[in-house]
């Protein structure tokens, strides 16, 4: 006798990681398939007309067609126990007849009565083939009167105790049984009732079967089983027709929408017939027509002030030029003048250094609009570039008691970079610090990693109102008009660092809160033409008390009020062309 041998360890340490990255793979491709049913159920407004229509006209149609199907079989049994109640009562008025010339259950011709009955009562059924079968009992005289059947078999297994116990008791009963009588189990109607005689009570039993009346109600079921599915399939088939219909113009006005957003203009719908869906695409063309018109008014617009703005800033040098010469003529020989004259040439002599400071950032500003701003990257260190920004602000800074700090590493920092433009940026950020400064510290940081270089510049003032981070960048946009200024600027100094930063691929980024200060950020990438993703630098302040935890480094936050506000604004997604704003000129 040989014995199997057990699984080994090895064996077990086998199959068991095959079975578990079996397991593994049908989770997957379940939750691939389940990810691929719910995005085509979001996406597809006919996938889910048609469904819902399948569902609820299925439903609705199983309801019917199970009404349907139990209707005719009760119809049919109904029809089958008013048949063999009928015979049921004939065969019981004449078996009483017949036992009635008995007065004792003992009498020798009795029996033979009974199975002569019994074969009349089976002998006068016109469907005698269809297998009904016909029963005297005398459960009261057990041992004493036989039972006898017509044809003969045993049909003690389909009549019930429950059913002799009621026939006994003088009633008519019946019940529906399932029994093996000729070889296949057969679903049996039987019926019973009392049979009085003269020395006491006899039953007579009819065993129908109910074969025919299954088929029928099968086949009824079956017929209208399958009108039910066909009927859905043409409901589903016809929803999917009229969604299609409907949801075709829908989807091509979407495509159309799509193309006119992406600038193609001349897009338009083809309109056929004159319905409702022929509206919306004639209304759709319309809309379209008038937009175009409008964008290319606008545009028009715009070309003509972005030249006008061009061409007074050019025309404008000309006179600015003689009258320079002039008010530098009257600034050298003030000392010869009146007091009140000389103040007056020193003023004219400022005002005409704003002016002309203007007229360059006007210049600069319809460069951008224009598209014509040009980038002069080259590898360039930032560190003295810091530097000179703040010595050049140095002077300003005395003026107005503020203290310039610089934290900047003791290597270089290099970037591909345009050294004018970038300077210009941290020009505009630090001046802006040290006028907003209230007389504290500005704080200078630089900063660098393997993808990108940052800039950032703190100072202590007044600091941002709650929705002035949205204003920030904006041209001519000052956070309090009534405050005196120590500096000529023309309120377009922070508008083109944006502009400058953006040249760059980099970002231009602003932090404020009422009372803690304000923080710009500069960040650039290190090659020119990479995409930043990170920062070096923190854009809120270790030191900044917000009104939760904080944000992570990058997080864009509208805080409310009592809080600060922090708006970054750069090529990337946070960078809508609707959201730029302008810092406090």
């Amino acid at each position: 006798m040989t014995s199997t041998p057990s699984p080994t360890p090895e064996h077990t340490a086998g199959w068991r990681p095959a079975a578990r990255a079996l397991g593994r793979a049908l989770v997957g491709r379940s939750l691939r398939v389940t990810a691929g049913l719910r995005q085509t159920w979001r996406r597809s407004l006919q996938v889910r007309v048609v469904t819902i229509t399948l569902v609820v006209s299925s439903l609705l149609v199983g309801g019917f067609a199970y009404l349907i199907a139990d209707k005719i079989t009760s119809i049919l049994l109904d029809n089958a126990e008013t048949d063999v109640l009928l015979r049921l009562r004939n065969g019981s008025d004449y078996s009483a007849k017949q036992f009635n010339l008995y007065s004792q259950p003992q009498e020798a011709q009795l029996q033979d009565t009974i199975e002569g009955t019994v074969n009349y009562l089976a002998g006068g059924d016109p469907q005698q083939t269809s297998g009904v079968v016909v029963a005297i009992t005398a459960d009261n005289y057990a041992g004493i009167i036989e039972t006898r059947t017509s044809p003969a078999m045993d049909v003690r297994p389909l009549v019930s105790r429950e059913l002799r116990a009621a026939v006994a008791d003088g009633k008519v009963a019946h019940q529906i049984r399932t029994g093996r009588l000729t070889g296949e189990p057969t679903k049996y109607l039987v019926y019973g009732s009392p049979v009085p005689t003269r020395f006491g009570q006899l039953e007579l039993y009819y065993l129908v079967p109910l074969n025919r009346q299954d088929a029928t109600a099968a086949d009824a079921r079956a017929t209208v089983l399958a009108t039910g599915v066909a009927l859905v399939l043409l409901l589903g088939l016809l929803a999917a027709l009229v969604t299609r219909l409907v949801v075709t113009p829908v989807r091509v006005a979407a495509r159309t929408a799509q193309r006119l957003s992406a600038g193609l203009l001349d897009q338009r719908m083809v309109v056929n017939g004159e319905d409702d869906l022929a509206l919306l695409a004639a209304s759709f063309n319309q809309m379209a027509t008038n937009l175009q018109r409008q964008i290319l008014r606008l545009e028009e617009m715009s070309r003509l002030q972005r030249r006008f703005t061009s061409d007074v800033s050019h025309e404008l040098r000309t006179p600015l030029t003689t009258v320079r010469m002039a008010a530098d003529l009257i600034f050298a020989e003030r000392d010869g003048f009146d007091p009140a004259v000389a103040r007056s040439a020193e003023l004219l002599q400022a005002e005409l250094d704003r002016f002309e400071e203007l007229l360059t950032d006007l210049l600069e500003i319809s460069r951008f609009d224009a598209g014509f701003a040009m980038l002069d990257s080259e590898p360039t260190d930032l560190v003295p570039v810091v530097h000179r920004v703040a010595d050049r602000l140095a002077g300003l800074a005395e003026r107005v008691g503020v203290t310039i700090e610089l934290a900047v590493p003791t290597t270089p920092v290099i970037a591909e970079v345009d050294p004018r433009r970038v300077e210009r940026v941290l020009r505009n950020l630090v001046g802006n610090a040290v006028e907003h400064g209230e007389a504290k510290p500005v704080v200078i940081t630089l900063g660098i990693d393997q993808t990108a270089v940052a800039v950032t510049v703190r100072d202590q003032g007044v600091g941002l109102k709650p929705g002035e981070e949205k204003l920030v960048f904006n041209r001519f946009w000052r956070a309090d008009p009534s405050r005196a200024r120590q500096t000529g600027g023309t309120g377009l100094g922070l508008s083109i660092s944006l502009e400058d930063a953006r040249l760059h691929g980099g970002w231009l980024e602003a932090w404020g809160a009422p009372g803690q200060g304000a923080q710009f950020r500069l960040t650039l990438p290190v090659r020119s033409g990479d995409r930043l993703t990170t920062s070096p630098l923190r854009l809120v302040p270790a030191d900044a008390t917000l009104p939760f935890g904080g944000p992570r480094d990058g997080d864009l936050l509208a805080i409310g009020p009592g809080g600060g506000g922090v708006l970054a604004i750069g090529p990337g997604p946070t960078a809508m062309p609707d959201e730029r704003a302008e810092a406090r000129s």
